[in-house]
């Protein structure tokens, strides 16, 4: 399948590059070019802000209720359209037609959610304490928004900047990683088609030194919104300081998945199992270090052993595998390199570690499993960001607390445990932005944010519209 040439969106018109650059999609999968897409540059970047500051003043006086209709409109379009912009998701990264749902279901649900979470967003009324004038603080749009995404979940991301900034008032220029372009530029066609409000939103591609620092360093964005590596995330906060900008951000983490001795390791291998080799463990909440208790280490490893040689591998819309492709072969080698490291530091490498029989063709990798992890080695300092499961054994709940607070990272932790007291122990000790206990629950209205070098800010629920709202105290003299 290929998609042909798609052009940037800005100011409502689809359009070339100003230098006629291009860049072709790889399917990660297979190899092959699926698509040719009109490849940014300062120019198209200057040009964004130009007419996203112009969106901004049309989007940010109408009401709620007009910016609502238009909404559930492009709602409507994108349910319309599922099965190309599924496609268009499937042919750059490579993850099955079902799993490609999640990423549109993201559009559709933040679109709904935010406009009711708005009309939650009340002004507040302040007392005087002498009642010689009376106060109100209004919320505001901030003005135009920039929003750097990863590649991961191409639209999923999207959809969690569209919806509060939409809903908020904003303005949005969305940068798509230049590795999954694809799907955002789809979106931009069916914005043209619907005749969406020029300049509200626009979707822009190309290298990081030319269209992000041009963005990043103008003062034109109020906001600068990212899903990323918390590299990343330092080097736009350091560019951003040509002007005083609201910066939200989702981004690297390393997480914890401890299981403790009375944990029911059914319930833990399956969670464990579907978060780590999901969309080829290129989650940001995907598990990195398992620390399990040493009572229950080999029956759970038995449990995760077999379960994960049952992973399905593979690609293409009939085949309906379980796990896909690495985004990247540079990405392979990378994981590659990290397992070769550890084992040769004293790891054990108990499941795959290799490539797939017959999938030698793009960028397939297996299911790995390592054990004997150390708190010296790669796959526990660093975020794997692949199918690789590193497992380590604990004696006691307060080793596997330090164990699992030992990283500058803090985006999400797991843990398995019926005993109250021990939990409530995890819960108030870990250093994460969230705790997930016995299970795992992600959804438009739940907040999802990290602490420490895991970001700044929300995404989903009411909390990420303070992102792109200021508040404005309003008194007046009785």
């Amino acid at each position: 399948m290929n998609f042909g040439y798609k052009k940037l969106y800005i100011g409502g018109e689809l359009r070339d590059s100003i230098s006629g650059a291009k860049k072709d999609v790889i399917c990660p999968a297979t190899e092959e070019v699926v698509g040719t897409l009109a490849w940014a540059g300062k120019e198209d970047a200057e040009l964004a802000l130009e007419e996203a500051q112009k969106g901004f003043r049309y989007w940010s006086k109408l009401s709620l209720k007009e910016r609502t209709v238009w909404m559930m409109k492009l709602r409507e379009e994108v349910l319309k359209n599922d099965d190309l912009l599924r496609k268009a998701v499937v042919m750059e990264m490579g993850k099955s037609y079902d799993a490609a749902w999640e990423d549109i279901e993201s559009i559709v649900n933040a679109l709904e959610f935010y406009p009711g979470a708005m009309r939650n967003m009340h002004d507040e009324i302040i007392p005087d304490i002498e009642n010689t004038h009376r106060h109100k603080m209004v919320n505001q749009p901030a003005g135009v928004a920039v929003a750097y995404l990863a590649w991961n979940f191409p639209l999923l991301n999207v959809g969690y900047k569209i919806g509060p900034a939409l809903a908020a008032g904003c303005s949005i220029i969305i940068k798509p990683s230049g590795l999954t372009s694809l799907s955002s530029y789809v979106l931009g066609e069916i914005l043209y088609n619907m005749n969406f409000p020029a300049g509200v939103i626009n979707f822009i591609s190309g290298p990081v030194s030319e269209v992000a620092y041009t963005m990043t360093t103008s003062k034109i964005p109020k906001v600068l919104t990212m899903i990323g590596s918390s590299q990343s995330g330092r080097q736009v906060m350091a560019d951003s300081a040509t002007s005083v900008k609201h910066v939200s951000m989702e981004l690297g983490g390393n997480a914890p998945f401890i299981v403790c001795e009375d944990a029911d390791l059914e319930i833990a291998t399956n969670i464990g199992i579907a978060l780590k080799y999901g969309n080829c463990g290129q989650i940001c909440v995907a598990p990195n270090r398992f620390l399990i208790h040493e009572k229950v280490y080999d029956a759970f490893l038995e449990m995760f052993i077999a379960k994960a040689k049952k992973v399905k591998v593979g690609f293409g819309f009939d085949e309906k595998p379980d796990m896909g492709p690495l985004v990247t072969r540079k990405d392979r080698e990378r994981i590659f390199k990290m397992v070769k490291d550890d084992v040769a530091n004293g790891a054990t490498l108990e499941l795959g570690g290799g490539i797939p029989l017959g999938k030698e063709l793009g960028n397939f990798i297996e299911p790995t499993i390592i054990t004997g992890l150390t708190t010296e080695m790669r796959c526990f300092k660093e975020e794997i960001f692949g199918p690789v499961a590193a497992m380590m054994k604990f004696s006691t709940n307060e080793e596997a607390l330090e164990l699992g607070n030992n990283t500058e990272y803090g985006l999400v932790s797991y843990v398995f445990s019926r005993n109250e007291k021990d939990l409530r122990m995890f819960s108030e000790g870990l250093d994460f932005g969230e705790v997930q206990i016995n299970g795992v629950k992600y959804a438009i209205y739940l907040p999802h944010g990290g602490i420490k070098e895991s970001g700044i800010g929300h995404d989903c629920s009411y909390l990420a519209l303070n992102d792109y709202l200021v508040k404005k105290r309003i008194t007046t003299a009785l």
